[in-house]
């Protein structure tokens, strides 16, 4: 019974992610977002772990589930500024809205001159380490290009469940090729405390009944250092699916090993606002995101 209560939350959480996410319900209408200029099937000879899902991947028109086969989506600007932006979507680690806080904002990105890559990961199905595989083959992938495309500097994005994993990037890399040069955060899950965690995103990631040792190692806000990059962090204040305590508690942790950063905190727009047109500060964050990737460029 207990088993099946615990699922049924994790489910019911991912569930309200992915229905805060713009575009709503599971069927396949047309949408019409910007177009990549191409896309790169990450690991065309497979995978080096498997994460256990089966069956073909489903494709909703605004974002996908059952990703057994990563891309990477490219956005080339016309005059390259000097940076790229590998993006990882978010979904509570059951679905990567890859179109509407991917696809949507890119022309944003490549006006500025920034290289923008958006990675379809692989779902970990409790599998945990397959999506920092995915993340790591990408920014390999996109080094490998960097004189091609333009690019000194290598930075991470991600929203949500994928700020979780764009954060995990930023503070678990093992050599320096692996470690982004900064990170950008849209209201991120960060903690693995279930006092504060997403229930759905530590559930899909973790598995049921995780260890400590394992919760541990996946609250990103403890596994800081003064090597982490520069961040850019986004949150509100009324957000109930992922509370912005995360984000303050990754902020503190950047401040206290003596990181650059800079936290948003509003004070209303929910969650999965990334692509929202209407959200009332969508000025605002534009405006200080490029001053922040302006000085980045320098």
């Amino acid at each position: 019974m207990k088993k099946t209560m615990l699922l049924m939350a994790a489910l019911l959480l991912g569930g309200t992610l992915a229905q805060a996410q713009p575009g709503g319900g599971f069927g396949r209408p047309v949408f019409n977002f910007p177009q990549p200029d191409l896309i790169i099937q990450l690991w065309p000879d497979g995978a080096p772990s498997d994460n256990g899902l089966t069956g073909e991947e489903k494709d909703y028109g605004n974002h996908v589930s059952n990703v057994t086969k990563p891309t990477l989506a490219l956005f080339l600007p016309e005059k390259p500024a000097g940076l790229a932006l590998l993006v990882c979507p978010g979904g509570g680690y059951v679905d990567v809205w890859d179109k509407t806080e991917g696809y949507f904002n890119s022309k944003w990105y490549t006006d500025q001159g920034i290289v923008y890559a958006v990675l379809k990961y692989r779902l970990p199905n409790s599998h945990y380490e397959v999506p920092l595989e995915d993340v790591h083959e990408a920014m390999r992938f996109l080094w490998a290009h960097a004189e091609e495309y333009g690019f000194t500097k290598l930075g991470i994005a991600g929203c949500s469940a994928g700020g979780h994993l764009a954060a995990t990037a930023a503070t678990h890399f093992k050599d320096p090729a692996q470690r982004p040069d900064f990170q950008i955060l849209f209201y991120p899950v960060i903690s693995m405390d279930p006092a504060i965690t997403h229930a759905g995103s530590a559930f899909y990631l973790l598995g049921q009944n995780p260890s400590q040792e394992l919760l541990d190692e996946y609250c990103n806000e403890k596994k800081v250092s003064s090597d982490t990059p520069p961040a850019f962090i986004m949150a509100n204040s009324d957000d109930r699916v992922v509370p912005c305590e995360n984000s303050i508690r990754y902020y503190e942790a950047l401040r206290a090993n003596g990181v650059s950063a800079a936290l948003h905190i509003y004070p209303v727009g929910g969650h999965g606002w990334a692509d929202h047109t209407d959200f009332i500060y969508r000025e605002a964050w534009m405006a200080d995101l490029k001053i922040w990737l302006s000085k980045l460029a320098e």
